[in-house]
């Protein structure tokens, strides 16, 4: 979609340009007066070009925001889940209040404020 809008805006420049010179033209002597509406008809069309590949853009940016993410982790072996709790005030840990940020979970305390990368410490 982003080509599409793009194109959008050259193709409405290039009317602009030659619409306003038409209508400039309108002004000269012994010209008729029909090239002043041409040229205001050819300026409409070319904001009308302009209006469809803003739409097109916004259609792009929506489509890219609506991308979700799913994280599925498998373990090896038995696991034994434990209670999380927070390093530095010992309150519980909710699944809401862990996150993926840059590709590391993070933990955020809502108890003390206190956010935090969750390491994993090896089993030997």
């Amino acid at each position: 979609m982003k080509a599409a809008s793009i194109i959008s805006y050259i193709v409405a420049g290039v009317i602009i340009f030659f619409s306003v010179l038409i209508a400039w033209s309108a002004f000269a002597p012994d010209v008729p007066d029909s090239r002043l509406l041409v040229g205001v008809f050819g300026l409409l069309i070319g904001f009308a070009f302009i209006y469809a590949g803003a739409r097109f853009n916004h259609r792009a940016k929506k489509q890219a925001q609506e991308q979700n993410v799913n994280i599925n982790i498998d373990l090896p072996g038995q696991v034994q889940i434990n209670a999380m709790t927070c390093q530095a005030c010992g309150a519980p840990i909710n699944t809401n209040d862990i996150s993926i940020v840059n590709g590391a979970p993070m933990v955020h305390c809502k108890s003390c404020g206190t956010s935090y990368q969750i390491t994993e410490e090896p089993k030997w």
